[in-house]
């Protein structure tokens, strides 16, 4: 099933019913006076989270919603039906930005949150409203007013706590295989993976956490070369960052400059995105013998000069899996914990959207770049590009 992560759609507001112009007829009340009632209001459009969706895929090829039209309004002072509102269902992690102004109008990463996009319009009044001591019969009616018409985009994030990153090969769904439920496409070849997986790591009673396994990243990636750019993106709503590399490359390379690869590839992407918590995690480490294992780690600490959490694990074999899980576990716990502090949680969520906006002007200047070499000439701009290129598939398995 094909699933898109970002679109555009155009939703209208119904306008409210006319205002109607009428007047009492009885027998034998020959002058019974105005009694024209209102209009309906319209329909208003509201987005929802929900939790049993993970595509934005309903809005690919329907590009434009709009919401019931309010009824006019009769005689005998009856106002006309208001229009139903329309609800739009998206999956939570979904961005809501009004592409007119760029202003993000809302981010529902809670289920069941709700936002109202474009209110419906005021029915419009009959004329009962209208007579005076001076005008007895008014012929006065207002017409309803018309519906708010909005641009949306809508951009969706995959929501987990921890988030794999690498090279092609670096056993990223190997080890998603090995902690949760999840069964990625595992193959000796690189981009076996080519949409983004989610599995849920059972740590213990009530205690689990979602990790999620994104496309290889190699160099040149945040230039728009392979796969990368397109996922780097959902990585902003994860609390953690995986950075999983192959001990024993088979190419033989030195698997320090793959990590230097990698953090190269972030920081051109997002500096911001480069600040985030990030385990080390040293994979295939079986196949090394057991004296040279602890080489491997002090090779890490002395020649990166890495300082964060530093682990050698073996996903193919489960060596190490349980550990890290845990490890993972009590920090997600402790920053849950602190998110509970208001300033902390505000500080967080500005820091995700940092990291979103410099992803989208990296995905920008890339695209205006690209078109600039088509053309033979230099651009600057930031024209619209084309999502069809940035469409991807999320899974989720328990």
């Amino acid at each position: 099933m094909r699933f898109v992560d970002e679109v555009s759609i155009r939703v209208e507001a119904g306008p409210g019913g006319n205002g109607c112009s009428s007047f009492r007829r009885e027998k034998f009340i020959p002058f019974g006076g105005p009694d024209g009632g209102d209009g309906g209001h319209g329909g208003s459009v509201w987005i929802e989270a929900v939790g049993n969706a993970n595509t934005l895929v309903d809005y690919r090829y329907t590009r434009l919603f709009k919401a019931e039209r309010g009824k006019n309004g009769m005689g005998a002072q009856c106002t006309g039906r208001s229009g139903e509102d329309l609800l739009l269902k998206v999956p939570v992690g979904t961005t809501v930005l009004d592409e007119d102004t760029g202003q993000i109008l809302a981010d529902l990463i809670e289920e069941g949150q709700r936002i109202l996009v474009a209110s419906g319009g005021k029915g419009g009044l009959g004329n009962l409203h209208f007579k005076s001591s001076t005008n007895r019969a008014p012929q006065k009616a207002l017409p309803g007013l018309p519906g708010e018409i909005r641009q949306l985009r809508m951009e969706l994030r995959i929501v987990a706590d921890v988030g794999l990153l690498g090279l092609p090969n670096a056993g990223k769904s190997t080890l998603i295989r090995a902690v949760s439920a999840a069964r990625p496409k595992v193959a000796d070849y690189p981009f076996t993976t080519l949409i983004p997986n989610l599995g849920v790591v059972d740590v213990g009673l009530h205690r689990s956490f979602v990790l999620a396994d994104i496309p290889g990243i190699i160099e040149g990636a945040s230039l728009g070369a392979g796969l990368g750019i397109r996922f780097l993106k959902h990585l902003s709503r994860t609390r953690i960052l995986i950075h999983l590399v192959d001990i024993c490359p088979i190419d033989g390379s030195d698997w320090l400059e793959q990590v230097r690869v990698i953090e190269r590839e972030l920081e051109a992407y997002s500096p911001t995105l480069a600040k985030m918590p990030r385990w080390l995690v040293l994979n295939k480490i079986d196949l090394l013998p057991e004296d040279e294992r602890q080489c491997a780690l002090d090779r890490a600490r002395n020649e990166l000069g890495w300082q964060g959490p530093l682990m050698a694990i073996s996903g193919v074999a489960s060596l190490g899996t349980e550990l890290l899980s845990q490890g993972l576990m009590s920090q997600i716990e402790a920053m849950r914990s602190e998110e509970e502090d208001p300033e902390v949680y505000e500080l967080r969520n500005r820091m995700r959207l940092q990291i979103e906006q410099e992803g989208r002007d990296r995905i920008h200047a890339l695209a205006a770049r690209r078109r600039a070499e088509r053309r033979g000439e230099d651009v600057d701009s930031d024209d619209d590009w084309n999502e069809e290129d940035y469409d991807v598939a999320v899974e989720y398995r328990r």
